[in-house]
């Protein structure tokens, strides 16, 4: 995937959301059909840590059935940093592997949204509003 395309309602919705999980990390699952996101799924942090994230498995299955239902794909993964840059983590880079799709993380901090893919490296890509 070359870039993300999402709406500035959805932008608005996961800051927000990002910023009323604070001081945890806040997370979701983006629905849509090729580089357009068209639906968010808000999952609950199960760990409720400052800077670690984990969807439960529930929210997992939960979230491919609410996609299939209407007829969407998971094409994303959103967590924010809430105490530092917008750049995936060592941790996070670990779990782009066993989910490859695109990652938009927020940071707390400068209130950006920046998007990556895990190549052979992570690499980032441009996020469209529409």
């Amino acid at each position: 995937m070359q870039k993300i395309i999402l709406s500035e309602t959805d932008k608005k919705i996961l800051s927000e959301y990002s910023e009323n999980q604070k001081p945890n990390e806040s997370c979701a699952i983006l629905f849509g059909k090729n580089d357009i996101v068209s639906d968010l799924f808000l999952t609950e942090n199960i760990e409720e840590s400052p800077v670690n994230f984990t969807i439960s498995n529930d929210q997992l299955i939960e979230g491919y059935k609410i996609a299939e239902q209407k007829g969407l794909d998971v094409i994303g993964i959103f967590h924010s940093h809430p105490d530092s840059d917008a750049f995936p983590s060592s941790t996070d880079k670990k779990f782009m592997q066993s989910n490859p799709v695109v990652w938009i993380i927020y940071s707390g901090i400068n209130k950006n949204f920046r998007a990556f893919v895990l190549e052979s490296e992570i690499v980032e890509i441009p996020i469209e509003l529409n």
